[in-house]
């Protein structure tokens, strides 16, 4: 008997050890891979959705009659990409990977906004006290932007038992910052996701 007790708690020992020491399983995937764990977004629709948006921008025929009206390189700053989503959603990223295709595409400049700005021009600024006339960054020099890039990010949910829906408008527009008029505007619609809930069991 006692020994009988004895294997029982050895293997309640040995039980326990392996589950403290269980470690999550990690696989390297592609990049490119689509992965869908929770229905929510995730990096395959950014791909997706700037891809569209930035094509469409870049072949619009009104920017290319803009680009060559000036005869130079038209000058953008990103302005915001507004979550109007019911998610957490960092839309920067929107943002920076439709600034970084359009500048490499070599049909626009761009100039710092935001954050990034107010740095420039906090740093500018403590040159004139703290810098040698001869390497402080001048003032009142900085390059004006012709257009602001704006856009948003909005879902519209369906439920019915189990079942839900989820579509994901993003919306991009680029607008004369002289004259307010809007050169280009889009929206993508192509992001929607059904996704089955498990009845749980009790």
């Amino acid at each position: 008997m006692k020994s009988i007790v004895k294997a029982l708690f050895l293997g309640a020992i040995v039980l326990s050890i392996a589950s403290c020491s269980s470690s999550p399983t990690v696989t390297r995937v592609d990049a490119s891979t689509q992965t869908d764990l929770s229905g929510y977004w995730n990096d395959t629709d950014v791909r997706i959705v700037c891809d569209s948006l930035i094509r469409d921008c870049l072949d619009s025929p009104r920017v290319t009659a803009e680009i060559a009206r000036r005869g130079r390189l038209p000058t953008i700053m990103v302005g915001s990409f507004k979550n109007d989503s019911d998610e957490h959603i960092d839309t920067s990223i929107i943002s920076s990977t439709m600034e970084i295709a359009i500048f490499n595409s070599g049909k626009a400049d761009f100039v710092a906004g935001g954050n990034t700005r107010n740095e420039l021009r906090a740093e500018r600024q403590d040159q004139q006290g703290n810098a040698s006339e001869s390497t402080a960054a001048a003032l009142s020099n900085e390059t004006g932007a012709d257009f602001l890039l704006t856009g948003a990010v909005k879902t519209i949910i369906d439920r019915a038992g189990g079942t839900s829906t989820r579509t994901y408008f993003v919306s991009a527009e680029m607008t004369n910052i002289e004259t307010n008029a809007r050169i280009w505007m889009d929206q993508n619609s192509e992001i929607k996701k059904v996704i089955q809930t498990p009845k749980s069991k009790l």
